[in-house]
């Protein structure tokens, strides 16, 4: 299985999209700051995850999220209306 995680910082409430086949490790990665772009921004809370079957699929989904602005919008709204209710 692949993920698709959209994580948050605790420090400043930006958010970070990544891809990865174990959730757990890759949280804990970030969390202990061994991911050298964002490393300043920890402590990180995962706020979404979708699952995929395909590596392929996964990363395209990720890119998508990254490079296309409207569609991070939309699942940062969703997620948004998705706590309130």
């Amino acid at each position: 299985m692949w993920f698709v995680y959209l994580i948050q910082s605790k420090k400043d409430y930006t958010f970070y999209i990544g891809y990865t086949d174990d959730m757990r490790r890759r949280l804990k990665e970030h969390n202990e700051g061994r991911t050298k772009s964002i490393k300043h921004k920890v402590p990180f809370v995962l706020k979404y995850c979708e699952i995929y079957c395909n590596k392929t699929v996964a990363r395209k989904r990720e890119l998508e999220l990254k490079n296309n602005s409207f569609k991070k919008k939309e699942l940062l709204d969703r997620i948004k209306h998705a706590a309130i209710v």
